[in-house]
């Protein structure tokens, strides 16, 4: 009797036999296999508990599935970004959700009518904001090139060739960081092209047993509404080896939905709120903070600068403090503006001391930022005080506003207990004899300076140059009674230097980047120590 290796080699060297084990192979390699266990690249390393993935990327700060809004999510260390794919008249692939592209002179394109080289030269970005002026398109070979080793794709693919895609996404190597989203036909068809090597996902609805569904298709991924997510779909679908995407757009991009999703164990959350998702879901988890954390002119990041959007922003993230820059008008008004000139951040030009109230009230602060916030107003001080809510504390950068009215003002709005100025030795000295119990805050370079600035204006707190940040100076700071706070603007902003603050027991760390200190906190919270 021959062993079955003897039997193996026979089928190897006969002619027919070869044909079939060939016959065979090709059958079994383009059938949808269920339980795969698919293996993507982790961008974070430990990973989170769920993935963010975000919608067209960050669209509300830059024009959708453009190069800004992509590089965004991978600034703020986000797993995995959605973008729409759409094939030219030529068969070049792009990035595009609409099937028509309005360029800035208001002309309509056809993308499937198009050739690639009328759509390259389109402004895609002024009609966002002034500053993305003449951002083009981008191409599926940029995309890659951008996002490799990076961040993962989710390509929705409006519009595209399956045979063509699953070639380019292969030659990119890109396998490991895609999923590709469409009806289980067109899956099929990329499953065979790429025999097996790529990852497809489409939508699953109520009605049809998670088992019997994987079973039949075999993708590596599904798409569920969030309302139709339960503990017992998920844990369905992970035991046939399939990850879990939960749609979070719309009315369910809101912390009852993400509850709802996180405790049924969801993979991937596709969401357009991926800052206020990731802070509700962290603070969640974490029971304390190694420190507290004040947001640079609100949540500039999210929101532009100075503006109650950047404040409600700041709101919703959790912030400890938020920190805001007052001026004074021409008349005598108070004004959230960093920049003594209006030209930067307003639609306005000139002084603010030299424009009057009136003039101000009509500026719109929101548009150099982006469309979505056309029409936001230059907020007065008084104004900003009455959305104040309840916790969070203000660290106000006093840049033209005497003291007197800055405590009647404070004293108005009950938030004397609730802020820390910030300005120079003398002038807080004023606010010292005016309100004795408003907390003030000067500037720290050098340690030699601790002595007398504790002093001369009995500060609550300091507010320490990075650079000559060091656990002895903060502990010389806590033995004599004052906080120390910090800015990690600019090249600060890294999670090694926020870690290694917090393992010096800094008191507060002030950012640009919340995303990036979240992410500390959540490191700090597993024992990552620097």
């Amino acid at each position: 009797m021959r062993t079955p290796a003897t039997r193996f080699e026979d089928l190897v060297v006969r002619p027919k036999a070869r044909h079939i084990v060939i016959w065979f192979a090709l059958f079994f390699s383009i059938l949808p296999v269920a339980g795969r266990d698919f293996h993507f690249f982790e961008p974070l390393q430990p990973p989170r508990p769920f993935q963010m993935m975000v919608h067209r990327g960050l669209m509300r700060t830059a024009p959708e599935n453009t190069r800004p809004a992509l590089e965004r999510c991978i600034e703020d260390g986000i797993e995995w970004v959605e973008v729409d794919i759409r094939r030219t008249r030529d068969g070049k692939h792009i990035l595009a959700h609409n099937d028509v592209i309005v360029a800035a002179d208001g002309k309509q394109w056809k993308i499937v009518q198009s050739n690639y080289s009328d759509l390259q030269t389109l402004d895609l970005g002024s009609a966002f904001a002034p500053r993305y002026r003449n951002e083009r398109l981008l191409t599926i070979e940029e995309c890659f090139q951008l996002a490799k080793n990076r961040i993962n794709l989710y390509l929705d693919c409006k519009d595209a060739d399956p045979e063509q895609l699953a070639a380019e996404v292969l030659a990119h190597q890109m396998e490991a960081q895609v999923v590709l989203y469409q009806d289980p036909e067109w899956l099929g068809r990329l499953h065979q092209a790429a025999h097996g090597r790529i990852a497809g996902m489409t939508k699953w609805r109520p009605g049809t047993d998670p088992a019997q569904w994987a079973a039949k298709y075999g993708f590596a991924a599904v798409e569920i509404d969030a309302p139709d997510l339960t503990k017992m779909v998920v844990q369905a679908f992970h035991q046939a080896g399939v990850k879990v995407q939960t749609k979070n757009l719309g009315e369910w991009d809101q912390p009852q939905w993400w509850d709802q999703v996180i405790d049924a164990g969801a993979d991937w959350m596709q969401t357009d709120l991926p800052e206020e998702l990731y802070a509700h879901a962290l603070w969640r988890r974490i029971a304390s903070r190694p420190c507290q954390f004040s947001l640079h002119r609100g949540a500039g990041r999210y929101a532009p600068e100075n503006t109650l959007p950047a404040l409600e922003k700041a709101l919703r993230l959790q912030a400890d403090f938020v920190e805001i820059d007052v001026r004074t008008s021409r008349d005598g008004q108070f004004y959230l503006l960093h920049d003594s000139r209006l030209d930067r951040t307003t639609n306005g030009r000139g002084l603010i001391a030299e424009t009057t109230a009136e003039v101000l009230s009509r500026l719109d602060a929101g548009a150099w930022f982006g469309r979505p916030f056309v029409g936001t107003i230059l907020p007065s001080f008084e104004g900003f005080l009455s959305h104040l809510g309840p916790t969070t504390w203000i660290y106000l950068d006093a840049k033209e506003i005497s003291a007197k009215a800055l405590v009647a003002a404070l004293e108005r709005h009950g938030a004397v207990e609730k802020t820390v100025v910030y300005g120079s030795p003398d002038y807080l000295i004023q606010l010292k004899d005016l309100q004795p119990n408003l907390r003030r805050m000067p500037a720290l370079r050098s340690e030699q300076d601790i002595t007398l600035l504790v002093e001369r204006v009995r500060p609550f707190a300091l507010d320490a140059a990075w650079e000559i940040l060091s656990k002895p100076l903060i502990d010389r700071c806590h033995a004599a009674g004052v906080k120390v706070f910090s800015d990690s603007l600019g090249r600060h902003e890294r999670i090694p230097d926020y870690l290694q603050a917090m393992e010096w027991g800094i008191d507060l760390i002030q950012t640009d980047h919340p995303l990036r200190l979240f992410r500390a906190m959540e490191l700090w919270a597993h024992g990552k120590t620097p």
